[in-house]
């Protein structure tokens, strides 16, 4: 066959073929399209065939740079010869030139381009069978080393881009995996050589690149983080546009790329989460019951962004979520609540508090809603929930009471609840100190003050730390004094001598009051058995008059010119109807240091006391040691007749049964200090001993005989 072509094809013009010089190389080329032109004419296709092999082997194989130069343009010709005829020769025609692609030569990869460009043009849509090999080529040489190579594989991309648009032979089926595979190239070249084809394919009518858009879609988000400024907008561009397409199309695939925007709204390139995010939130808008199954991830998505840097991300990422709750799913069609909560309880832990914030919404969202299917997970979400009680913010602790509140309806939940917080105060007295005041008031508010303390004071009348029970009681008790939330628990204690509730109410809290003598004074003073204060202030002893007692007693004092005891400030209008009330403050004022501000308001009120002829005074000379007494013939206190509704005498009887409690332990504490300290000075006696023995046997040591003294 290489005998039929060299007889076909003068040896002059073979020569000139190979001829360094590229006019001549042009020559010969023109003389061989000539010669194929007249065999084509005359239907000698195996004579045409044997010029094929004979340009091929011989010379685009040849390892002489200008032989394959002039092999190149010499195939190039052959196809321009056969004009209409040639399809049937591409077999012969095509691969070789491919070859050439992958030349060491850059000149060679040149003419390659050159002559694949002149050989398309001719054969248009019957190149189509080659495009997949051909666009392999074509994505390579865009980021060819040699400017010349890339501007002449431009200029070929562009004319197959031109065919495949027009060509009704094309398979998108076979592109995609070609396109799917090179998406995640770094190369610069690459990507807007592969943007390129994307936007020129997504803009033919007859080719549905949005159904394959799952398969290239993470590539495209990847490009937005491009260091190149025109890679960054061909790819927002092209995104751009396919969401527009998929606000216009009823058939999406949205789960598949749900998966990978939920991915990208996690990326560190800030460009890339608010177009992730954007995207997500047109999803939430379009996908309607397809995207239930990834209600989680895409919630998983987007809490973290509500907390963004970026305030557009945020915008956007608060009204995803907003839409994503207002979206009431049915269990029974896929959507999982344990995977929403799942995520709302990781979220929990996040560093934001605006992140914190809509974790918490979402769990009182889905209790709403969903409370049986939602009480099925709390084993799962309970402690994470009560761990939340302890966060830095106010805001987040408010929301986590709700939540609580809410599943605190159930009897057994509101106990743990309670007890969980009365644990966390105990390990914890910054929180009980910064916090304390706010969780009970919140939890006063939301299920009501006296089912609330109710369960404080039956979990602290078995408390077995007794330093905190005391301390615990105190805040209980400022709190009940003080809060207007408490305004509802005040009242009935007011009445605990004529009501029957009150009397419980009164009894319940007493319980554990006991263990704060001023909190137990205090309660007594609200319920307004006087009688009983009166016989608690007397029952106390040397060791229960501390600092902190006095302290207590002098937040106390100040608290009695609120308006929540007006109503005892009224009462010493008519002295002969309370004198245990009397009693009782000038036993406080008795104890009070006469230096103190409170000694000095609780003096100054009591001076103020219109005394009846029914009381007199023991010492008219001292006007401050006004104990009073009831004389024969005066009026009793008319609340007396209500003291036998309460045993107050068991009551004082276990007063001070806890009282010796605290005392008891006040000692222990004492002598275990006493003991270490002891322990620590016999110990600091024995390293002295030691080390003074050491010393003097260091004095006493006789010189050795290498050593140099001077006496």
């Amino acid at each position: 066959m290489a005998a039929d072509a060299l007889s076909i094809i003068p040896g002059a013009v073979l020569r000139n073929l190979s001829d360094k010089l590229y006019e001549k190389r042009k020559n010969a080329a023109l003389e061989i399209e000539g010669i194929v032109k007249q065999l084509a004419t005359f239907g000698e296709h195996e004579k045409i065939s044997a010029v094929i092999s004979l340009l091929t082997n011989d010379f685009t194989y040849s390892p002489q740079a200008n032989h394959r130069k002039g092999g190149l343009i010499g195939l190039a010709a052959v196809t321009v010869g056969l004009t209409s005829e040639a399809a049937q020769h591409l077999e012969q025609i095509v691969p070789p030139v491919l070859t050439s692609f992958l030349d060491q030569d850059s000149r060679v990869r040149y003419y390659a381009c050159e002559a694949l460009y002149n050989i398309a043009k001719v054969v248009r849509g019957d190149f189509i069978i080659y495009f997949n090999k051909i666009f392999d080529a074509l994505c390579k040489l865009s980021a060819d080393s040699d400017a010349n190579v890339q501007s002449a594989a431009h200029l070929l991309d562009k004319l197959v881009k031109d065919i495949v648009t027009e060509s009704d032979q094309f398979s998108i089926e076979e592109f995609i995996p070609l396109l799917r595979e090179r998406m995640n190239v770094l190369n610069p070249y690459v990507r807007q050589f592969l943007v390129g084809w994307i936007t020129v394919l997504d803009s033919v009518p007859d080719i549905d690149m949005l159904g394959f858009l799952p398969d290239f879609l993470d590539g495209l988000f990847n490009m937005l983080s491009d260091s190149s400024h025109e890679i960054r907008q061909q790819a927002d561009a092209a995104l751009s546009e396919f969401l527009q397409e998929i606000k216009n199309s009823p058939n999406v695939d949205y789960g598949r790329m749900a998966e990978i925007l939920v991915r990208r709204a996690g990326s560190t390139d800030e460009f890339t989460r608010l177009t992730s995010i954007t995207w997500i939130n047109e999803f939430v808008k379009l996908g309607g019951e397809q995207l239930v199954p990834y209600y989680a991830d895409i919630l998983g998505a987007v809490l973290p962004c509500i907390s963004d840097e970026e305030e557009k991300i945020r915008v956007v990422a608060r009204e995803t979520n907003e839409e994503l709750r207002a979206i009431k799913a049915d269990p029974a069609e896929g959507f999982d609540i344990g995977a929403i909560l799942s995520i709302a309880k990781r979220e929990l832990n996040s560093e934001h508090e605006a992140t914190r914030i809509e974790a918490l919404h979402w769990f009182f969202t889905l209790l709403d809603r969903y409370c049986a299917e939602f009480l099925a997970y709390l084993n799962d979400i309970f402690d994470p929930l009560l761990n939340a009680l302890s966060d830095p913010s106010d805001a987040v602790v408010l929301l986590v009471l709700e939540v609580h509140a809410r599943i605190a309806e159930e009897s057994h939940h509101f106990h743990h609840l309670v007890s969980y917080l009365i644990r966390t105060f105990h390990n914890n007295h910054f929180v009980l100190e910064k916090r304390g005041a706010l969780i009970v008031r919140r939890l006063c508010v939301l299920l009501g003050a006296e089912k609330v303390y109710r369960e404080f004071s039956t979990i602290l009348e078995s408390e077995v730390d007794l330093d905190f029970a005391s301390v615990m009681v105190q805040v209980l008790n400022l709190i009940l004094l003080t809060s207007t939330e408490l305004g509802e628990l005040r009242s009935p204690l007011k009445k605990s001598l004529v009501d029957s509730c009150g009397k419980d109410l009164f009894q319940s809290l007493y319980a554990s009051w006991r263990h704060s003598p001023m909190a137990t004074i205090s309660l007594c003073l609200l319920a307004q058995a006087y009688n009983h204060a009166s016989c608690v202030i007397q029952s106390l002893g040397e060791e229960d008059i501390n600092v902190n007692f006095l302290v207590q007693l002098d937040k106390l004092i100040r608290l009695l010119e609120t308006p929540v005891f007006a109503y005892l400030r009224l009462q010493l209008l008519e002295p002969g109807k309370h004198t245990w009330l009397l009693k009782t403050l000038y036993g406080l004022l008795m104890l009070l240091p006469q230096q103190s501000a409170a000694f000095k308001i609780l003096r100054t009120r009591l001076k103020t006391v219109p005394f009846s002829e029914n009381l007199k005074r023991t010492s008219s000379a001292n006007p401050y040691s006004q104990i009073l007494q009831v004389t024969e013939d005066g009026n009793r206190n008319q609340d007396m007749q209500n003291y036998s509704a309460i045993n107050f005498p068991f009551l004082l009887q276990q007063f001070e049964n806890m009282q010796l409690q605290h005392r008891n332990h006040l000692k222990d504490q004492l002598q275990s200090r006493k003991s270490a300290s002891t322990l620590t000075l016999s110990q600091e006696i024995q390293r002295y001993e030691e080390a003074h023995s050491s010393s003097l046997s260091e004095i006493n040591r006789p010189p050795s005989r290498t050593s140099k003294g001077i006496l």
